[in-house]
């Protein structure tokens, strides 16, 4: 997971998965097109995007093409975020249980 966070950490690699969020399957000019970055960058961030394993690379013949990998923000999304989410939501019940009991007492 440290992989994850450490890819997530940078705007640049957030963008990146974006795009593919927006139009997966898309090949490494495909991503440069609209990005104020150079190839080499976009190049550098994949690398680390595919070790995180945040993005996946199929060769078609002479294509590289680039497939966003949600599995691993679903992992920490289950892992740190629900559990949090689920004592607010306990809480925001037992309110709404008490403002209840008050209104109808």
């Amino acid at each position: 997971m440290d992989k994850v966070f450490r890819a997530l950490a940078d705007p640049g690699r957030r963008r990146l998965l974006d795009r593919l969020h927006e139009e997966n399957g898309q090949t490494l000019a495909q991503l440069c097109a609209p990005l104020a970055m150079s190839r080499q960058a976009v190049t550098k961030h994949l690398a680390i995007l595919e070790e995180a394993n945040l993005v996946v690379a199929v060769r078609k013949g002479r294509e590289k093409r680039h497939y966003l990998n949600p599995v691993p923000i679903h992992d920490i999304a289950e892992r740190w975020i629900h559990k949090f989410e689920q004592g607010r939501l306990r809480a925001l019940a037992d309110l709404k249980k008490k403002l209840e009991g008050e209104a109808d007492g």
